[in-house]
């Protein structure tokens, strides 16, 4: 048998590197959509410019369907299910948390907040699924809530502008609001989704979630966008690398069973977005919020950890 070429052996090992990579690419392209938030609101109010987003998403991702051979979901009861997922977790979710940014919340705190999502998926599970939580996971629950007592504290400023340090009670409430329509999001999916096709269900996710901020933007905006250089950049960010290469990225990844790595990976998110934040924006946390937020990810990965198997395979396809 001939031995294979220094050249295929080097093309090999970059594969396989590539590969490794491909989680931790996907989590930092993730983290980029608080900065994106950021970066766009001033010049489209937050329906307007997740509405454009939804509409260019779409132009974009139905000819994918084609071109991967994927499915549209097989029935009318699964087109609603998926239509309801979208509301909450495109709806209720990037609706929130562009209106929490844009009422002066730091996207690295937003980040933050709505990566609590496995602790309060962990509680709603117990009333709503009779999921029974592990000792492990009742201490992360109590580290999550101390985590963000801390970083809340930390950014206390009460003053004629609101309660805390550049925004208010508002856009707490709009991340919150975020937080919820994921987490509940997450259970829905979890309940109704099983064995949803990804690409043709997102297309049903990005169809409900596109009228809905349509009609926010008709209600309750002005409609008015400011096309500058740095919105269109912005947008087209948001759009191909979030909305398409992530999405597709995520495929690759579930096809390879590597799914559950970009999940160890998520605990990073908040960190990796406040960081990009303080380079971007000079977003600062001191030093009692930091604490809090490193806190806050042990109870989220306390939480995540206590939900596996025992003895779980060791390489198994999860759907995300």
């Amino acid at each position: 048998m001939r031995a294979s070429s220094p050249v295929s052996m080097s093309a090999e090992r970059g594969r396989s590197l590539g590969l490794a990579a491909m989680p931790g690419v996907f989590v930092v392209l993730w983290s980029t959509g608080f900065i994106g938030a950021k970066f766009g609101l001033p010049y489209a109010e937050p329906f307007t410019f997740l509405f454009i987003r939804c509409v260019l998403t779409l132009v974009i991702i139905v000819p994918l369907l084609g071109l991967f051979k994927a499915q549209w979901p097989p029935s009318p009861t699964l087109w609603g299910h998926a239509a309801m997922t979208g509301l909450l977790v495109h709806g209720a979710y990037l609706g929130g948390v562009f209106y929490a940014i844009h009422l002066g919340l730091p996207a690295g705190l937003a980040s933050l907040l709505v990566g609590l999502q496995p602790l309060l998926t962990a509680a709603l599970a117990l009333p709503l699924l009779g999921e029974r939580l592990t000792a492990w996971q009742w201490l992360g629950l109590v580290l999550g809530l101390l985590g963000i007592t801390l970083v809340l504290s930390g950014k206390l400023a009460p003053g004629e502008a609101g309660l805390f340090e550049g925004f208010g009670l508002g856009a707490l409430a709009c991340v919150f609001a975020a937080l919820l329509g994921i987490s509940a999001g997450t259970l829905y999916q979890k309940r109704f989704c099983a064995g949803m096709p990804l690409l043709g269900g997102s297309i049903a996710q990005y169809l409900a979630a596109g009228i809905f901020f349509g009609g926010g933007a008709l209600l309750f905006e002005t409609r008015q966008v400011d096309w500058t250089p740095t919105f269109v950049a912005t947008l087209a960010w948001l759009v191909l690398v979030l909305s398409i290469a992530a999405i597709l990225l995520l495929m690759a990844l579930i096809r390879r069973g590597a799914a559950s790595r970009v999940a160890s990976l998520f605990y990073l998110v908040p960190p990796l977005t406040a960081l990009e934040a303080w380079w971007l924006f000079d977003e600062t946390l001191g030093a009692v919020a930091l604490a809090g937020m490193a806190i806050a990810i042990t109870g989220v990965i306390l939480v995540v950890r206590g939900n596996r198997p025992a003895q779980a395979p060791r390489d198994r396809t999860e759907k995300a």
